[in-house]
């Protein structure tokens, strides 16, 4: 984040909570820096090995406090630090002045060997741990400025290893090696060094003017440049050769000797709470001095001792081999680099020393960020910028320069690929190098200390401000001042850092939301009280989950006053959490619209990192969800209040969603229009607790709280804000069957839910409906619904009857399909009018059902409403359930009695089954005799029609070829058409019928129902009374001929050729029905009529005729002419006759002599017999 001056460097830093990269969390407060409470004591350093801590003052004394584990009921995890000693160095009172009244200069740890080396007021004291009791037999070193450089490349050092140390004296600087012993492993003419940083064989070193780097193997020098960038005195690049002469070896100007109390009566000793005894040295051994009794303790005098530890070979790319002719200043340079020219010989050591006493004394800060490179600073003065310069082992200027607000008393490098062993607790953050400066900021008063922070791995310019509590400082008076007392220093232990707000954001709480009728289903089935212990019981859980989140790890102490915190690094979900809060509230406080760029912003710097932890995974999960849901709550609302919402942050707003994950559950109640289409089951709904928290406190959210009427609930979703969350809903849709979402049943359940409610509303009458989403509204449906009791709610809130059958369809609930299209056709409102052919719809269910019950149910009603489509359903060649003939018949007359007669045309027209022609016909009658009794106008059309018929001329048309021809189109009429296809006897042998009972029917009507009277007639025998019908009640000559010929079984019905010859009566009986028939045609009224009907029916139908009674019944008055082709064709005939029985005489007479002849033949043969008679 951006560096935001007051308003990062004055907010909390004591909690996470803060948007900069690290924050403090108290370590130790209101240390007792004395036993007497004396003003002016201030702490000068801080160190920690294990679960001890070490407190330098500047009183001289170390504080030594013990850490306790916290209670596992205690919720920050933080470790609790108690007071277990006061050690007070002992120290020389010959040191120089620049060294004394310093009090604790510096505490160095060595692990390996379980020793600490103490550098007091310019005296390096040797202690083992934890206690800080004395080791090497009070062996101290006097005039020493610096203890230190350690190789930071060395691999760790296994229990017992020695270790190599720089004792940095005012003469020269000492390699020493400390195991169980301490020796000397070399000088390096390196005087008053004030601070040092190793890497290899390599170490940065800087004394008060100038930074130098040396080749502690080689033993050259390269001056770097100044501390001081007024400081011109320095030549940089120089390279010197620092090998200590042989003539020189004896004068030290600081030694390790043994010193006891009675030496030095300013000495100190060693007082703590427990008595661990304390044997002090104080005075100062020199070369020449006599030796102690203990030989082994004088291995400093020895130049070269023959353990020297072996150096790796060097891997500069620069040859800093010296030329033994020359002078260290006059040395040639390099083949890589060329040296800077030697100083100008006019300049006097005079001149050079008015320079020095113009420049103003700087701290020298030397750090190591990565393994190939030192961190240095220079500046100007105090008060003025500073600037940090990286160099690396070759002493080449590398990266870009760091720029301090004001040159800083103390500096930490931390994280980068330099310090990942630091860092392998911080994964999330173990690839960020920061560098954290202490200093007071020219911006605010000079007795406040802040800690700058920056990146040094980047080219990021981007600052950070962390505020140090102010300190209270009590001056000799006694009197309390604000100082800027305070510094910063990289400890050797890293310690694990709980960080409960963390997993306080991170861990799961159960979102409360009002009551509705699903959460009351949910505790009546199983019960509050199993309910609230399992919640109990969750929490407990998730509590102890937090506390597992948010680990993080410190290695830097920072102290002002009487404190002492921990600087840790901050957490990138605090960060940006607190960032996300800062945006918020200055929204709030400004009434103004939210600034949804800043918050995308936030969450861009974000994307496209791998979660490499479960915290860390947790968090950017965290964020995202809390992003998305004010994103989406800000729509929500500017949806609300008629604002157009741009395309672009809808967008966004719908990919963050989706990328949070977060559960849609939480997402919908925003928009009171799903407020009933949230599930929450037995469970409830489990969220991070940091978003239970953004919507409780975000008032532009809490109208999604409020209640709305169901008139209005239309006005809070407009339709870009409709289209946002149908493609966030199917997004969501998709990932069905997925394990890893939690609450999957609830889940799928709001979401199948909510998705057909926005459907509903998109696709609803009198909206600009968007052409896709009915079909999006039937795929949904078809595919199956988690919701299955909402679905059904809302679609008959809407009137949506066709898609709520087609819900039913997706379940295989047949029956409340059925029942819903009836509804539908019956006239119940649907809004959608989906439903075609709605009566065809049903027919062809019920034809593809395998329930009998539905088909017996359902295809009566469709029987009742449209009986040729209901009988359809138990007809169909293809129906599934088959019903018998009988059984449908019953079930028609009883459910559908207006079907029954169409049922049974089926039976007995259609499948030839004439048992049921009775009933057919008793159905026809029903039909014919109730218009007949109750229409003078029925009975006038039936008269008419005859009479009509009668008027025509032959040659016309058969009664039957009429009255189709000329039918009516009503029902009773079709009947009766029916009727007499049946009475005519026209489906062969079989099919027979109560003749009795259907005249007695009709005999009230026979004078209009004449047809259906001949056709009884001939089915009783009465062929006269049947045929005089034909010829004089109709009129219909040629079927009175088929009658004739046929012997009255059947008429009204097309019977020509083989078909008429094939059903034709004996010959015998065709004689008398034609003498009938004659008789009638010569009692026609009209005489034309009567000469043409007589003469056709005897010229074409003669030979039926006896010639002799035809004579006697036509008239006499009748002239030849008119019975000529009767005559001609009577006499033919006779002729024939005569001739055909003269043929068959002769033929029988020949066939008589064939026999005689034949028996003549066989008697021969045969022979006489002779038969006695007895």
């Amino acid at each position: 984040m951006a560096m935001q001056g007051d308003a990062l460097a004055t907010q909390g830093t004591s909690s996470a909570s803060t948007s900069c990269s690290y924050f403090l969390k108290p370590l130790v407060q209101d240390v007792q820096l004395s036993e007497k409470d004396t003003p002016g004591i201030k702490i000068t350093c801080v160190e920690l090995w294990e679960s001890s801590l070490y407190i330098g003052t500047s009183a001289a004394e170390v504080l030594h406090y013990v850490s306790i584990p916290p209670e596992p009921t205690d919720e920050t995890q933080s470790p609790t630090f108690i007071f277990a000693s006061r050690l007070q160095p002992t120290f020389t009172q010959s040191a120089p002045e620049a060294l004394a009244d310093r009090g604790i200069q510096q505490i160095l740890i060595l692990p390996s060997i379980s020793k600490a080396c103490v550098l007091c007021n310019g005296t390096v004291n040797f202690y083992s741990l934890p206690e800080l009791s004395p080791a090497f037999a009070n062996a101290i070193v006097s005039s020493c400025t610096w203890i230190g450089g350690m190789d930071l490349n060395s691999p760790s050092l296994q229990p017992g290893d020695p270790v190599t140390i720089m004792l940095c004296l005012q003469k020269r600087a000492r390699l020493v090696q400390i195991g169980d012993s301490i020796k000397l492993v070399r000088n390096i003419e390196y005087p008053s060094c004030l601070t040092s940083a190793r890497r290899n064989q390599f170490a940065c070193v800087a004394d008060s003017q100038s930074y130098a780097l040396l080749d502690v193997e080689n033993q050259q020098k390269i001056s770097l440049f100044p501390i001081s960038s007024l400081n011109t005195s320095v030549s940089a690049g120089v390279i010197e050769d620092i090998s200590s002469p042989p003539d020189r070896s004896n004068r030290n100007s600081g030694s390790l000797r043994p010193v006891s109390r009675d030496e030095d009566a300013n000495s100190r000793g060693h007082g703590r709470n427990t008595s661990l005894g304390a044997l002090v040295g104080g005075l100062t051994r020199r070369q020449g001095s006599p030796q102690p009794k203990n030989q082994d303790r004088n291995i400093l005098g020895t130049p070269e001792p023959p353990d020297t530890p072996k150096f790796p070979p060097r891997t500069s790319s620069r040859n800093r081999s010296i030329s033994a002719a020359g002078s260290p200043s006059s040395q040639p340079a390099t083949q890589d680099k060329p040296l800077p020219p030697p100083p100008d010989s006019t300049s006097t050591p005079k001149a050079a020393s008015l320079v020095l006493n113009q420049v103003v004394s700087l701290v020298p800060h030397i750090c190591s960020p990565t393994p190939s490179e030192f961190l240095l600073t220079t500046g100007t003065g105090v008060e003025d910028p500073g600037v940090g310069v990286f160099v690396n082992l070759d002493g080449d200027v590398v990266r870009g320069t760091l720029e301090f607000a004001r040159y800083p008393r103390s500096i930490v490098a931390d994280g980068g690929p330099g310090d990942l062993e630091r860092n392998s607790n911080n994964i999330e953050d173990g690839d960020e190098g920061y560098v954290l400066a202490a200093m007071t900021h020219p911006e605010f008063d000079d007795a406040r200390g802040v800690i700058e922070i920056q990146r040094w791995d980047g080219d990021s310019a981007e600052k950070e401000l962390l505020d140090i509590p102010p300190s209270t400082f009590k001056d000799e008076g006694g009197k309390a001042n604000e100082i800027a007392d305070f510094g910063i220093r990289e400890l050797h232990t890293t310690v694990p850092i709980a960080i409960p707000d963390i997993g306080a954001k991170l861990r799961a709480r159960r979102l409360r939301r009002s009551l509705n009728r699903y959460d009351d289903k949910v505790d009546i089935e199983i019960g509050k009280e199993q309910v609230e212990e399992w919640e109990a019981r969750r929490n407990d859980e998730e509590i102890e989950f937090g506390r597992r989140l948010g680990g993080q790890s410190s290695h830097i102490a920072v102290w002002s006053g009487a404190s002492v915190w921990w600087a840790v690094r901050n957490s990138l979900v605090m960060r940006l959490d607190t960032a996300i809060d800062g945006i918020l509230n200055a929204s709030l406080a400004k009434e103004s619209a939210l600034d949804r760029e800043q918050l995308i912003m936030v969450i861009n710097s974000i994307r496209g990192q791998e979660a490499t932890t479960e915290t860390d995974f947790l968090g950017m999960e965290y964020l995202r969800q809390r992003v998305s849901l004010v994103l989406f709550a800000d729509l929500a609302m500017r949806s609300r209040n008629s604002a157009a919402l741009q395309g672009a942050g809808v967008r966004i707003t719908e990919a963050l969603l989706l990328e949070g994950g977060i559960d849609p559950r939480v997402v919908l109640p925003i928009i009171p229009f799903f407020k009933e289409d949230i599930f929450e089951g037995e469970k409830g709904i489990w969220v991070h607790a940091g978003l239970i928290e953004t919507i409780k406190e975000r008032p532009w959210m809490r109208h999604s709280s409020q209640t709305v009427e169901s008139s209005d609930r239309l006005e809070l979703v407009n339709e870009e804000l409709a289209s946002l969350v149908k493609r966030y809903l199917n997004a969501w849709r998709k990932r069905k069957g997925f394990g890893s979402i939690a609450d999957e049943v609830e889940v799928f359940q709001t979401i199948d839910a909510a998705l057909l409610h926005i459907l509903l509303y998109l696709d609803r009458p009198h909206a600009s409906r968007i052409p896709s989403s009915r079909a999006e509204l039937y795929a949904v449906v078809d595919s199956g619904v988690d919701c299955f009791e909402r679905s059904i709610s809302l679609l008959e809130e809407y009137h949506r009857l066709y898609v709520l059958s087609r819900l039913y369809q997706q379940r295989k609930m047949g029956g409340q399909v059925l029942n819903t299209w009836t509804r539908i056709i019956e006239g119940e409102r649907d809004n959608g009018g989906e439903l075609v052919e709605g009566e065809n719809e049903v027919r062809k269910y019920l034809v593809r059902t395998r329930d009998r019950v539905l088909v017996e149910q359902y295809g009566t009603w469709l029987a009742r409403r449209n009986a040729s489509l209901g009988v359809q359903v138990f007809t169909d060649d293809n129906r599934r359930v088959k019903l018998e003939p009988q059984e449908v018949v019953q079930l028609l007359r009883r459910e559908a009695p207006d079907a029954v007669k169409v049922y049974l045309e089926h039976l007995v027209f259609g499948k030839k089954s004439f048992q049921y022609a009775n009933d057919l016909i008793s159905y026809y009658l029903d039909s014919v005799l109730a218009v007949l009794d109750s229409s003078e106008e029925a009975r006038s059309i039936l008269s008419q029609s005859y009479e009509s018929y009668r008027a025509l001329h032959p040659p016309k048309p058969t009664y039957r070829q009429f009255v189709i021809e000329n039918a009516l189109s009503q029902a009773w009429w079709q009947d009766r058409l029916r009727l007499l296809e049946l009475l005519g006897g026209s489906h062969g042998a079989d099919f027979s019928y109560d003749v009795a009972g259907i005249l007695a029917r009709i005999e009230p009507f026979e004078k209009e129902l004449v047809p259906e009277s001949i056709i009884i007639d001939g089915r009783q025998g009465r062929h006269q009374q049947a045929i005089r019908l034909l010829v004089h009640g109709l009129g219909d000559y040629h079927t009175a001929v088929n009658y004739c010929l046929l012997g009255g079984a059947s008429i009204f019905h097309p019977a020509t050729g083989s078909m008429a010859l094939a059903e034709a009566q004996s010959r015998d009986e065709q004689v008398i029905l034609f003498g009938y028939l004659l008789s009638e045609f010569l009692q026609i009224e009209d005489f034309n009529d009567r000469l043409e009907r007589t003469s056709e029916l005897l010229e074409r139908f003669g030979s039926w005729y006896d010639v002799h009674k035809v004579l006697e019944l036509i008239p006499e008055s009748w002239s030849v002419d008119l019975v000529s082709g009767f005559l001609v064709g009577a006499f033919r005939r006779l002729v024939s006759e005569k001739n055909e029985a003269m043929i068959v005489k002769s033929l029988s007479g020949s066939e008589n002599l064939q026999v005689a002849l034949q028996f003549v033949e066989k008697s021969s043969e045969m022979g006489p017999q002779i038969e006695r008679l007895e």
